[in-house]
């Protein structure tokens, strides 16, 4: 195991921390299982994988892939039901959040949130978590970037932002596409296992983690560096 000194030599690289929202930030998977869970058993009733294949990717391309042609007609029905039940989602912070991005910032990290939600799921956000904004020093929507995750470009585009190589940067993900997106854009990747088991995420991530839990900018090197 190194030490810290070695760590702290080894960790120079590491300048921005780039996360992704749901399932990450916060905790919101098993609420969306349940919306589009019932979506998808509306009208794919023989495809309950497809709950799983759309997890982080932006509603765009959620509807292109699985609501366009004859379906077309029912995207707005979709998009009104899913404003009302985000609007009156739950928000909780993954345990330790909070003090972990305290430490990144304590380190002189930037932060970036890096999300598929477009902009009126984040004022739900905004709304019930007032001090959001000041947690990230950059904030990327949908809006932003035109490909969908596992596409690199929103990485590629906050990594960007900060006058950085994506090397330089830590992505924090938990679904296999935005892993994919994250290791893709040639940034190192921290596995959240809060929708998939670390043996689940180990193949598209460099390190695991179950929340941030006493989790600090020091473990984050020792387990990427």
């Amino acid at each position: 195991m190194a030490t810290f000194a070695a760590v702290k030599s080894n960790s120079n690289h590491i300048r921005a921390v780039l996360f992704d929202l749901d399932g990450v930030v916060v905790l919101t998977e098993s609420q969306y299982d349940e919306f589009w869970g019932g979506e998808i058993a509306r009208y794919y009733p023989d495809r309950p994988e497809i709950n799983q294949a759309i997890k982080g990717q932006t509603l765009v391309h959620i509807y292109e892939k699985w609501f366009s042609g004859p379906l077309e007609k029912e995207q707005p029905g979709i998009t009104a039901r899913l404003n009302d039940f985000e609007a009156n989602m739950r928000f909780d912070y993954t345990p330790g959040l909070i003090g972990f991005i305290a430490d990144l910032r304590s380190h002189g990290i930037k932060t970036a949130l890096v999300t598929s939600s477009n902009h009126p799921k984040m004022e739900s956000v905004y709304r019930a978590r007032p001090e959001f904004k000041s947690l990230f020093d950059r904030i990327l929507t949908s809006e932003d970037f035109s490909h969908s995750k596992p596409h690199p470009e929103c990485y590629l585009m906050a990594a960007d932002g900060f006058g950085l190589n994506p090397a330089d940067c830590v992505v924090c993900e938990d679904s296999y596409n935005g892993l994919r997106s994250g290791r893709a854009a040639g940034a190192l990747v921290l596995g959240l296992t809060t929708s998939h088991s670390a043996a689940e995420l180990a193949p598209y991530s460099d390190m695991q983690i179950p929340d941030f839990k006493d989790f600090t900018y020091e473990k984050l090197c020792r387990g990427l560096c």
